[in-house]
């Protein structure tokens, strides 16, 4: 088993990121303000050092939580962060939603994974050309099923138990996964930017939830104490009860 280390980020790196730029002032959300270090130019400044331990706050908690063999989904639609999610949680090997969030995928887990599990099957019937004996008309009626649900639950292929938190890149933006995972007691890490409502987070991330660079940086540091989790996990020979 590997051992635990203690998460450390560097401010240079947030800066480096930009992650200290919030929205314009006149936009803010005054529950944010203990996040704010100033207003520069009408744009409020996030305090880094707070934006540092807050992180390093989340990834323990992620890391500890993968441990015990609990799931997190990684959560981010908009434009600017959907090609990040996917791309750092595949590397990960961690699930994700990175196209759309679907009402249901928590509150009812079981008919999700049963779309899943069919698409699995069809799938492997496939490749042992077990189809050919449909007509081309619904061979092509199968191939845009399969495709349907692998864009927008894909990346859930792997998820074999409800997760037991969700991490959001934007959470006004995903307000309806938050909620979601609200109502069914599921924890919630997210990167709060200065428009957001920082009580609807568990977890909260305050940072720059728009340019890429600043979201790339914490979906990366969230996604290695993701693999940290998975190699802290007990290597039983027996089958978990």
């Amino acid at each position: 088993m590997s051992k635990k280390t203690e998460y450390k980020i560097s401010l240079k790196d947030l800066l480096d990121a930009g992650c200290h730029f919030g929205h314009q002032a006149r936009r803010w959300n005054p529950k944010m303000g203990k996040y704010i270090f100033t207003k520069r130019e009408g744009v409020h400044i996030f305090d880094l050092g707070i934006t540092a331990e807050k992180l390093a706050t989340a990834m323990t908690f992620v890391r500890d939580l993968v441990a015990q063999k609990k799931e997190i989904i990684l959560v981010g639609t908009k434009r600017q962060a959907s090609a990040i999610i996917k791309e750092e949680a595949l590397k990960a090997g961690a699930p994700y939603i990175s196209i759309r969030w679907m009402g249901g995928i928590i509150t009812n887990w079981e008919q999700i994974k049963k779309s899943l599990d069919r698409i699995k099957d069809l799938e492997e019937k496939k490749a042992k050309g077990e189809l050919k004996k449909y007509t081309k008309k619904e061979n092509l009626l199968i191939d845009r099923d399969i495709a349907k649900v692998d864009r927008f639950l894909g990346g859930l292929r792997n998820l074999t138990q409800v997760p037991a938190a969700v991490f959001i890149v934007d959470v006004k933006k995903e307000i309806a996964a938050v909620r979601e995972a609200r109502t069914k007691g599921l924890t919630v890490v997210g990167i709060v930017d200065t428009n957001a409502d920082p009580d609807l987070v568990d977890f909260s991330i305050p940072a720059n939830d728009d340019a890429v660079s600043s979201i790339k940086f914490i979906v990366g540091k969230i996604c290695q104490a993701y693999q940290d989790g998975k190699a802290l996990q007990p290597k039983d020979l027996t089958n978990d009860k």
